[in-house]
């Protein structure tokens, strides 16, 4: 059922139930952070690796107390900065906080969205929501209710309408050592906005290591259609000339080849509308049967990053 009735929603999440719910980033698979059941549910239905931590969603800063042991001064920098908003910070947590959401580790990942609905319904319940996206492990992120419900389907009783994610990307995720800001995922706080607050990060590069934070893995945000992210897309267009093939690129296209088995999409230059519509646009691609779909490379920089990041996860190749 898609409802944007938040009663009928509390209801399931206080009796241990999974809803899909709405943020400003993307919809994610909500149950009680407190809840051992609703928590082993969610991995289930995800298919999600127990060593892949979950984020939990608060309301307030005021929830933040009982969770977490300490706030750093840079992350209440942040707090005062972003919030409600798209970033998630890594802090001690404390014993009320599961080691199923923090796959063992003593940091845990929160944040509190800035959706309107998201608020209220994590303002009326008196416990904090974890909810990682709404998709099975390695799938599209959802941004609309519909994506939701075409994962899931009558799996979940319930999926809360707060209509398309207006920020389309997950949340960016930073942790702290010392001074030191790190960034564990890129995502809709870019890393300029950022710096310009807190001053120089240390981006997490370590391939190797225990998944710390979520995203972080190689592979992430795939289509079943298979992907490319092109850096010369001319080039492989004509590589690929004989398939059906979808073409994304960023900005204009002059003199692009005319063939009736080549559809062309863009973006028109602006990494905001790229950002809101990448997942989207993909969902509906995937649903074409296409032999493949080329995405141009980004522009490095702001937004770009996060979404280039995006981009290499879902072609990634096992």
């Amino acid at each position: 059922m898609i409802t944007s009735t938040i009663h009928l929603a509390e209801t399931i999440l206080k009796n241990n139930g999974i809803i899909g719910f709405p943020t400003e980033t993307v919809y994610g698979l909500a149950g009680s952070a407190f809840s051992d059941k609703a928590i082993h549910t969610i991995f289930q239905l995800k298919n999600r690796p127990h060593n892949n931590p979950l984020i939990v969603h608060i309301g307030s800063v005021h929830q933040l107390e009982g969770i977490v042991r300490e706030i750093p001064p840079k992350a209440n920098v942040l707090i005062n900065q972003f919030w409600p908003g798209p970033l998630t910070l890594l802090l001690k947590k404390s014993s009320r906080i599961s080691d199923l959401v923090t796959a063992g580790q003593d940091t845990v990942a929160i944040r509190m969205p800035s959706h309107p609905l998201a608020l209220e319904l994590l303002n009326s319940i008196d416990f904090p929501l974890v909810a990682p996206s709404a998709n099975p492990y390695q799938s599209i992120s959802p941004t609309m209710p519909k994506h939701v419900d075409s994962y899931f389907g009558a799996k979940i009783p319930l999926i809360l309408d707060g209509g398309p994610c207006n920020k389309g990307i997950e949340s960016t995720i930073v942790g702290f050592e010392g001074d030191q800001v790190i960034v564990y995922r890129l995502g809709a706080i870019t890393l300029e906005d950022l710096e310009s607050c807190v001053g120089t990060l240390l981006e997490n590069n370590k391939s190797h290591e225990k998944i710390k934070s979520p995203g972080m893995a190689k592979k992430h945000y795939s289509p079943k259609t298979p992907l490319l992210c092109s850096s010369f897309i001319r080039n492989d267009i004509q590589k690929y000339v004989s398939k059906k093939i979808a073409v994304v690129y960023f900005d204009e296209l002059d003199d692009l080849e005319s063939n009736e088995g080549i559809d062309y999409y863009s973006f028109q230059g602006d990494l905001q509308h790229a950002s809101a519509n990448l997942y989207g646009l993909l969902h509906d691609l995937d649903s074409r049967n296409y032999d493949l779909i080329i995405i141009e490379k980004f522009p490095d920089l702001d937004l770009g990053k996060t979404l280039n990041d995006r981009l290499e996860r879902a072609s990634f190749k096992d």
